[in-house]
């Protein structure tokens, strides 16, 4: 990028959609031009559209919010977040939700969506209420897989396992036991590949302990 005064209003113009991008929300032209104090909003466009010349945003045609993030090798794709996971059914109108999450990835994963986990049925596998699951939209799975499934118009996420003729869908909690199904009575919306946690927000314990105190403890080496 130039280090003229054009090339520095465009390094200011990709840290803002950088952290906007980073923050859930791609802005659109107008307000990147509004947070610049452009005169035009042709000049925000020129802008932008400069940037995508050079390789440091993706843009996708027809979305007002369409400018995505490129670093080097490492793109960072906006995943929509679709809701709950025991809520009720996906729908596809969901095209452009309020929030969406910045995942980095170094290779194509396909059409990913995200999900936040309700209730303890897959706490064995690590994945805790609260949680979010990124999953890659696919209509089959290997035998093992954590899965989002849809069962009688209601999503779940279980482990998947492939019996002969039938499927089962396993919890990893052994208070919630396994469904067997035919296989057309289960329809796979996707394999979950990576899971989310705030820890601002994770529960604290119970038992409202005292604070613990960091530091080297006698007869601990450090």
């Amino acid at each position: 990028m130039p280090y003229t005064p054009e090339g520095r209003t465009r390094e200011r113009v990709l840290r803002f959609v950088r952290e906007r991008i980073l923050a859930g929300r791609p802005p659109t032209v107008r307000e990147v031009q509004e947070a610049m104090g452009f005169r035009a909003v042709e000049t925000a466009r020129r802008h932008l559209e400069n940037l995508v010349a050079e390789g440091k945003l993706r843009r996708e045609p027809g979305k007002a919010r369409g400018y995505r993030l490129l670093q080097e090798a490492c793109e960072v794709l906006l995943v929509p977040l679709l809701g709950r996971i025991q809520a009720g059914p996906l729908t596809t109108a969901l095209e452009e939700p309020d929030e969406y999450l910045a995942v980095a990835t170094d290779r194509d994963r396909g059409d990913l969506f995200a999900l936040r986990v309700r209730g303890e049925s897959m706490i064995g596998a690590g994945i805790l209420p609260g949680d979010i699951a990124i999953v890659r939209r696919q209509a089959v799975a290997q035998d093992g897989d954590i899965v989002v499934a849809m069962v009688e118009d209601e999503a779940t996420l279980k482990r998947l396992r492939i019996r002969g003729e039938h499927l089962e869908l396993h919890a990893e909690n052994q208070d919630f036991p396994a469904m067997r199904f035919k296989p057309w009575e289960v329809r796979i919306l996707g394999k979950v590949i990576q899971i989310r946690r705030d820890l601002e927000s994770f529960p604290r314990p119970r038992d409202g302990g005292e604070p613990v105190r960091l530091g080297l403890q006698p007869g601990v080496e450090g």
